[in-house]
């Protein structure tokens, strides 16, 4: 064979493995592009599809549906609801770290009414939204479009009767039902929220006898600490929001 040959053979096998490289570079650089990036937490939470957080939809999802409380059925809705339901240790999780806590079977409208509002998934995405360095912080709210539209789907009208034990007093964990001042001679808790008490025993005599202690923490009051202590504006609202996540533990 002629030394042409040769050449014009080497120079088509060369040009077949340049064009090969340049369309698996070409692939490779589609490919690239093509990633999309994870949103951050706080994109998840303000993406909205037909009025509904992504998230709070796809949470809703995830759990049997069941009949809006109102004033009228809260007691019979959450007495059956918590002959079914009879968990009472659950899990508070934070970027700070964890909170474990026990529901106390004395008050079984509280502890019923947690537990639902665990399984149907209320507290994710909601903030501890108020903390007081040496007193208490509270949780179960949140600026969020998806916090006002959870508690429309659960019913947004009902307050909790007050099951108060005059023998239990705030205690250093003790976890109890927050209050709806206006209109509220029983002292009904909302719903909703919840706060855990630090403060020394001086600062309960407001607390003892008006509010309702349904659980306490078993482990992380460290963790309670650290958040009571973080910077906040002058209403109590930590300057970084603190996220929560519950979930049942037994």
């Amino acid at each position: 064979m002629s030394l042409i040959k040769h050449l014009l053979i080497f120079s088509f096998i060369l040009l077949i493995l340049t064009s090969c490289e340049d369309n698996k570079k070409a692939s490779a650089d589609k490919d690239s592009q093509s990633v999309v990036m994870p949103k951050s937490k706080t994109e998840i939470v303000d993406d909205t599809i037909s009025g509904k957080s992504i998230t709070e939809t796809k949470l809703f999802s995830e759990e049997k549906k069941y009949l809006k409380i109102t004033q009228e059925n809260v007691v019979e809705f959450l007495t059956n609801y918590g002959l079914d339901n009879p968990e009472t240790k659950v899990r508070i999780s934070t970027l700070y770290g964890n909170i474990d806590i026990l529901l106390f079977k004395e008050t079984p409208l509280h502890r019923a009414n947690f537990i639902y509002l665990v399984k149907q998934h209320y507290f994710d995405i909601t903030f501890f939204h108020r903390v007081v360095p040496n007193f208490i912080i509270q949780g179960g709210n949140s600026d969020n479009r998806s916090t006002s539209v959870k508690r429309s789907k659960i019913g947004k009208d009902y307050l909790l009767p007050a099951e108060i034990n005059l023998n239990r007093k705030h205690r250093f964990g003790s976890i109890s039902g927050a209050k709806e001042y206006r209109k509220n001679p029983d002292n009904k808790s909302f719903p909703f929220e919840f706060f855990i008490f630090l403060g020394p025993l001086e600062h309960t005599r407001h607390l003892n006898g008006d509010y309702t202690i349904f659980g306490k923490v078993t482990n992380g009051m460290d963790i309670v600490e650290k958040i009571a202590n973080l910077p906040a504006d002058k209403g109590d609202w930590p300057l970084d929001n603190v996220y929560i996540k519950a979930e049942i533990i037994e």
